[in-house]
């Protein structure tokens, strides 16, 4: 059974944001991008973290688990969960104009939102974007020079849309015992579990290069970072991913 909630009408705040510096490995060109807001106190959960796992070896998607921390009350307490995720899923749910939000529930590419536990239905809103005016149309690649994080991007075809450099954070997997609420006795494994993220910059419709330096980001998420190129309303919602890499820290660097 999905878990609703009625939606707060309050935008996400601005987050800081660390990385820890190390080898680093951009993986190949993403289709799509896949946002999971989920909760470890949620019994309808598991399966949506399951599948996110399946994407996240898929090696073409951008992946990212946000653990919200509303069910807290249910009896046990997320040990993944950070206010800030359950800030940016309200604000989602403010730009689809949706009267709840709910676990697990998946937001394609900015664009549209699923429950997490629908494969079939998440898999082809991937597959139906892909090279269309809803995928992700443009270029954007991350990588390490020096002691600096250099973020590259393509330019719009029209060179007048602009967006967010919005970056990242998440852990390494997860595996967690919970002793208490609706999944009392699992030992539940998680992945790519957002740790932090923040808007580093403004895209503005042209190629262009930003410059992070590592001591500005260091200290957060042990697995690497994603990083999107995100539509943003002028009350600051999300909205559109155009483009997005992802980063993977090597595991003998940490």
């Amino acid at each position: 059974m999905i878990r609703p909630i009625i939606v707060m009408l309050a935008a996400a705040a601005p987050l800081m944001l660390g990385a820890k510096a190390g080898v680093a490995q951009e993986v190949g060109k993403p289709v799509a991008v896949v946002e999971l807001f989920t909760s470890q106190g949620c019994n309808s959960c598991p399966p949506a973290d399951a599948f996110l796992g399946d994407l996240v070896e898929r090696g073409d998607v951008v992946a990212l688990a946000y653990h919200v921390d509303y069910w807290d009350y249910l009896g046990w307490q997320d040990t993944l969960a950070r206010p800030e995720n359950t800030q940016r899923q309200r604000a989602y749910g403010r730009s689809f104009q949706a009267s709840t939000i709910y676990t697990p529930q998946m937001v394609v590419n900015g664009r549209t939102h699923l429950a997490g536990s629908r494969r079939a239905a998440v898999t082809n809103a991937i597959e139906d974007r892909i090279d269309t005016a809803e995928g992700l149309s443009v270029g954007i690649s991350a990588k390490y020079e020096g002691d600096n994080l250099v973020i590259d991007t393509g330019a719009d075809e029209t060179g007048r849309r602009k967006a967010h450099v919005v970056l990242v954070n998440f852990d390494a997997t997860h595996v967690v015992k919970v002793e208490r609420g609706e999944n009392r006795g699992k030992s539940l494994t998680y992945h790519n579990a957002v740790t932090a993220f923040q808007t580093v910059g403004v895209w503005k419709g042209k190629a262009a290069r930003f410059e992070l330096p590592m001591s500005d980001i260091a200290g957060k998420g042990t697995g690497g970072c994603a990083v999107l190129l995100q539509e943003t309303s002028a009350s600051g919602l999300p909205g559109a991913i155009l483009g997005a890499t992802i980063v993977n820290f090597s595991s003998d660097e940490w």
